[in-house]
């Protein structure tokens, strides 16, 4: 169904800026609305009042998703005013596209881990090629999902693993999610029996209801997390002040916090 918005209705916003200058008023500000990868909420989330409480009458928004997903919305029009990705490959899409203003920001770092639930009887990096065992991970597109597909091609042959460990992992896929939050969310709830998931998605609210088995460093993928302002942002301050934000000391202790790995010469 199509909604379709009175033209004086949308034009109240704009009339609200007007009576509030000839009253000798300053408009409301722009909102900032931040487009990021799910396995940023909790942090973001935090990051998002401490600007606030820095710029007062800010109101500050997030969407967050899979990175294709997001990337895929903002090429279609969305206003959004900042990307940060699970991934240098989404942030390249958008800057061939056009729509990244200046060079993207590696602002943080990821790694994977396994998890299970908490009663299951995988323990082993080896059970996850076990027959019939119910594995979930992100799709292909989503970088959880890439990331988890090239841990397990360096995983096999490796550290005593049979050579066709990842296919054998492979098989035993159940679903391809759009999102590390999905992945989280079946394992908790005991729909699959383990899944590849970021280390900072293990948050002290899911620790408890699941059991974590470490991917060794040789194997293990680490996550690169671009941001940018965007080219169309409405609110291109308050943009590059939350990238500052991220950026500075108190944005990358407050990442460290919720377990992502500070950003090199932060």
């Amino acid at each position: 169904m199509r909604v379709r918005i009175p033209p004086l209705a949308g034009a109240l916003p704009c009339l609200a800026a007007v009576a509030a200058l000839g009253r000798g008023l300053a408009p409301p500000p722009s909102p900032l609305t931040v487009y990021a990868a799910a396995s940023l909420t909790a942090a973001f989330g935090e990051l998002g009042d401490s600007l606030q409480r820095r710029m007062p009458g800010l109101v500050v928004t997030f969407s967050f998703a899979g990175s294709q997903q997001l990337a895929l919305q903002i090429e279609q029009g969305a206003p959004a005013d900042v990307f940060a990705s699970a991934d240098r490959r989404w942030m390249q899409e958008l800057r061939d596209s056009g729509l990244v203003e200046g060079e993207p920001r590696v602002f943080a770092h990821n790694r994977l881990v396994v998890i299970a639930p908490a009663a299951s009887e995988v323990r082993r990096l080896e059970d996850l090629a076990r027959p019939g065992l119910k594995v979930v991970l992100a799709a292909d597109a989503v970088p959880v999902g890439r990331y988890a597909r090239q841990a397990l091609e360096k995983l096999s042959g490796s550290g005593g693993l049979a050579a066709d460990y990842g296919r054998r992992v492979l098989a035993n896929v159940v679903s391809d999610e759009e999102n590390v939050k999905a992945v989280v969310a079946k394992v908790q709830l005991g729909e699959a029996d383990a899944g590849v998931v970021y280390v900072s998605d293990v948050t002290p609210e899911v620790a408890p209801r699941v059991r974590q088995i470490a991917i060794p460093d040789p194997a293990n993928v680490i996550a690169d997390y671009p941001v940018a302002v965007l080219r169309r942002a409405p609110n291109p301050p308050a943009a590059r002040a939350f990238v500052d934000l991220l950026l500075s000391p108190v944005g990358q202790r407050a990442l460290a916090a919720h377990r992502l790995l500070p950003a090199a010469g932060s």
